[in-house]
């Protein structure tokens, strides 16, 4: 019987892969995940309720994080923020899988998956606050040190923002164009690009996994140095908001032509 489950695990995950993905979600949690897509798809469980379930655990994890500030509750934490994603990376194979993908699907996880950033910042700035750790300036502060809400509250500030600015740059209105369901939900596939694409490619990659705290917050945990990863993820926002507000600058602060 087992082995029936993970060979139809096999076929939900050959058929509901995406062609851009991060290799820790190619190698571990879409894989993993498949076998809970194949657990729930015979029932009535819906893709927004995994979305909905993602967010519970998620707050739970939050929660974990703030009231044990040692190092086995961050691996308790941490690990419930693993088991959220695993639940978040469920429910769209659950709904590609079983042809029940939508726009407003994909808006809710968009909107769910950016509190959930919210909240680990937040969650992670009143830990440190509570446990003491390396302070933005390589300097070790002692429990209560208020530079730790600062810098929660600048994480929270800076993740909320880039939310935001991800949220107008794709508007049909600035784009010019509406984006496909298809598009939210797209599958594995053949795409060529020239190598140096790709070398132009590899800065945004590197960023991009670095904003992606499933793949290696554990190891943040493992380390004990969840404050160092608090400080890298408020960089990477602060990044990508000063690119995006450079580009933004560029289209909107032109002179008038001249008469």
């Amino acid at each position: 019987m087992s082995r029936g489950l993970f060979a139809t695990a096999k076929d939900v995950y050959l058929a509901t892969r995406k062609r851009h993905d991060q290799l820790f979600n190619v190698y571990v949690m879409r894989p993993l995940a498949s076998v809970v897509v194949v657990v729930v798809a015979p029932s009535r469980v819906t893709p927004d309720q995994l979305t909905l379930a993602s967010l519970v655990v998620f707050v739970a994890a939050a929660a974990v994080l703030v009231a044990m500030p040692t190092w086995l509750g961050g691996l308790v934490g941490v690990a419930l923020v693993e088991a959220s994603y695993l639940f978040d990376c469920a429910d769209g194979m659950l709904a590609r899988y079983k042809k029940l993908a939508s726009q407003v699907g994909h808006l809710f996880d968009f909107f769910t998956d950016e509190t959930k950033a919210t909240l680990l910042a937040a969650a992670l700035g009143l830990r440190l606050y509570r446990s003491g750790g390396f302070g933005v300036d390589g300097a070790s502060w002692s429990p209560g040190h208020a530079g730790f809400l600062v810098g929660g509250l600048a994480c929270v500030a800076a993740v909320g923002s880039a939310t935001s600015l991800t949220n107008f740059v794709r508007r049909p209105e600035l784009s010019g164009r509406e984006t496909p369901i298809e598009a939210h939900y797209e599958q594995s596939g053949a795409s060529a690009t020239s190598g140096l694409a790709n070398l132009v490619a590899l800065p945004k990659a590197f960023l991009q996994f670095l904003n992606h705290y499933p793949s290696h917050l554990y190891l943040f945990a493992l380390l004990g140095r969840l404050d160092v990863f608090l400080w890298i993820y408020a960089v990477n926002h602060v990044l990508y908001l000063g690119v995006g507000w450079l580009a933004l600058f560029r289209r909107f602060g032109r002179f008038a032509p001249r008469a």
